[in-house]
């Protein structure tokens, strides 16, 4: 029944029925108060209403539970860029941190992370993060073929050479 109710509430969010979908996960929520994946999916309904102040309990509560997997670099992800919507700078920096050690290969926790440091304005090491995800995750041939000298300059964007 629970597996079966899960799906149906990501099934609505999928339909654009954020709504439905909420309150169903509200629901199972109260259900399985201790379920790591119910309280990511809760907060990540949350999110998609625009209500990123009542997702934090969720994310933060799915974390702890032992979410893992996929599941746990989507918590990262959404629980740091919460943070940083709500201006929050330094816990989405710690949050970000934590998922990248987690999931050094993970991009988009990369690309999320250098937002967080513009608000910050670490804005070197946000444009160093940038261009390396750039270089390393992109099909474009015309930026592929600088791909070496991305790489290169991306930590170096303050230096002059005379």
């Amino acid at each position: 029944m629970y597996e079966e109710q899960l799906a149906i509430a990501i099934q609505l969010r999928t339909d654009n029925k954020k709504l439905e979908s909420n309150q169903l996960l509200l629901k199972l929520v109260k259900e399985y108060p201790d379920d790591a994946l119910v309280n990511y999916q809760c907060a990540w309904s949350f999110d998609v209403l625009g209500e990123e102040l009542k997702a934090v309990p969720y994310y933060e509560k799915a974390i702890t539970q032992g979410l893992s997997g996929t599941d746990l670099e989507g918590a990262f992800l959404g629980l740091g860029s919460t943070y940083r919507t709500l201006g929050e700078y330094e816990k989405s920096k710690n949050v970000f941190l934590e998922g990248i050690a987690s999931f050094p290969t993970n991009q988009a926790l990369q690309v999320f992370y250098a937002m967080t440091l513009y608000n910050l304005n670490e804005h070197s090491k946000a444009m160093e993060l940038l261009l390396k995800c750039l270089a390393n995750t992109t099909t474009d041939p015309e930026i592929l073929s600088y791909k070496n000298a991305i790489n290169f300059y991306a930590n170096q964007l303050d230096k002059v050479w005379k």
